[in-house]
Formats: structure tokens, sequence, C-alpha cells
């Protein structure tokens, strides 16, 4: 039998994504993010959660998918992720949360290799639920050091 693990399934634009759940410490309905000076467009700014600064960033921008307007089904989760070798607490606003399911970790095939115009570090893995294709999120490379903004490294 092959090993399951959890995951959270997202939604951005039309794409599938997924986290492990283990790293999803809440999901949140939008509030107000306080915007940061001179920012990188997928960083919105800061939240508040039980009294700690949460840097925001914004799934869709990050992965350089058209930006949309919020609606009533978008979340910020709140995600544990490493940032070099410090633990970080990262927001990251999406369109839409789905269910937390097990994805057959056996059969995950690594991302396609279509050469240097298709950035894949982001991606842990291609699996599959009811069909249709998952792919799984690397939030330690999603949210690499030398990628975030000041704001998220402290």
């Amino acid at each position: 039998m092959a090993d399951q693990t959890q995951y959270v399934t997202l939604g951005a634009a039309d794409s599938l994504f997924a986290v492990p759940v283990e790293r999803v410490q809440q999901i949140l309905e939008t509030q107000p993010v306080a915007a940061m000076p001179h920012a990188p467009a997928d960083f919105l700014g800061m939240i508040d959660v039980r009294g700690q600064s949460v840097p925001v960033m914004d799934l869709r921008r990050r992965l350089a998918l058209a930006a949309a307007e919020d609606s009533h089904s978008t979340r910020i989760m709140v995600l544990d992720a490493r940032i070099g070798e410090v633990p970080r607490r990262i927001g990251l606003k999406t369109d839409r949360v789905f269910e937390v399911t097990e994805l057959d970790t056996g059969s995950m095939e690594a991302p396609p290799d279509l050469g240097a115009s298709w950035r894949t570090e982001f991606v842990a893995g291609v699996g599959r639920r009811n069909g249709a294709f998952v792919t799984v999120l690397d939030l330690d490379r999603l949210f690499a050091a030398e990628d975030l903004p000041a704001a998220a490294r402290i």
C-alpha cells in the first residue's frame, strides 16, 4: 500500500493546487491587508493573526497567473514555511480552498521537464484527485528568501 499524505486542496485561476495539511495553521476569510511601500507585486502586505504580524503573498501573482478581483470564496491560508533555515509563518491569498484530502504519493510524478522556459522549483510534484491533476506546491521554495521582500523574512 502506498503512503498516504493529507493535503489541503486550493484553487487559483483554473488550476488545482495542494499543500501538506501539517503546514496549514489556519484558513481565514479575506481581510484588510496593510500594504508596505515599494513591495514586490506578489507581496500584498501584513495582517494580524492573534497578535502576530504575518506577511501575505498573492498566489496568483507568485505563480505569474492573471490577476483577479477577490470573491466570496477568496481565502488567506496561514502556512508554516522555512525561509533558509528559519521557520516562518506566511499568509497565502488564494481564490478558494476546497478540502482536506489524500493524494497517492506513491504515484506522485515530478513536474514535467520543459526546459529553462518553465520555472518548476515551486512544484513538489503532480498528483491526481478524482481524475484531475493536482499541483503540489513546495512551500519552502515558493517562499524562497531571495525572492521574498524583507518584511516576510523578519
